[in-house]
């Protein structure tokens, strides 16, 4: 339904994502720019017993971001999303499934390329100091030296589509005036879809 200036979106019941996607959705966005950070801000320290310290909790962090990212897959898979906006154009709902594609990907190859830069160079991850990842590749400084340079490359190209991701969802919100954002979002108002 196209919203004329009359009708805001506030009266509106809008279908939403589960409280279990909701919640992996935020959490993981949470913890993959803080991923981010920390390694921007790691990568520029001298070697210490700190920056062996950090690198060993963003690997956790990103080991554990893959096993979430392995359930929510498995959720999308079981849970159907709410429908997009009618008012869509096919462009727009192609970019948006590009989009998401896109992210997936990068989710699940981000961290596998983390693990084997850190197999190559002769770390192993133990997951929290208690679960030992195997690694999958032998030691090999060249081979660790470019999977670590593909790893900032795979890194730099998800901030870029999460900021187009922000944005689109902004421009939705507030030029559109859709309801993409607010599936999403905490709403009394709102309409959930069977958990």
């Amino acid at each position: 339904m196209i919203m004329d200036d009359t009708h805001t979106m506030e009266h509106e019941t809008v279908a939403q994502y589960t409280g279990t996607a909701k919640v992996l959705h935020w959490l993981m966005a949470l913890l993959i720019i803080g991923l981010f950070a920390l390694g921007q801000y790691m990568s520029d320290l001298s070697m210490s017993p700190r920056k062996l310290q950090l690198y060993s909790w963003h690997k956790w962090v990103g080991v554990t971001v893959f096993f979430l990212l392995l359930v929510r897959v498995g959720w999308r898979i079981t849970h159907q999303p709410p429908a997009l906006p009618e008012q869509m154009s096919k462009y727009q709902r192609l970019a948006s499934h590009v989009g998401h594609a896109a992210l997936y990907l990068l989710m699940l190859a981000i961290p596998i390329s983390g693990w084997l830069m850190s197999s190559a160079k002769g770390y192993q991850t133990v997951w929290f100091s208690v679960l030992p990842i195997p690694d999958l590749l032998g030691k090999d400084k060249q081979l660790g030296d470019t999977l670590a340079e593909l790893h900032g490359a795979l890194n730099g190209l998800l901030m870029f589509i999460l900021a187009v991701h922000v944005l689109a969802a902004l421009k939705h919100h507030f030029i559109d005036r859709d309801n993409i954002l607010r599936r999403i979002l905490p709403s009394s108002k709102a309409s959930s879809l069977p958990q």
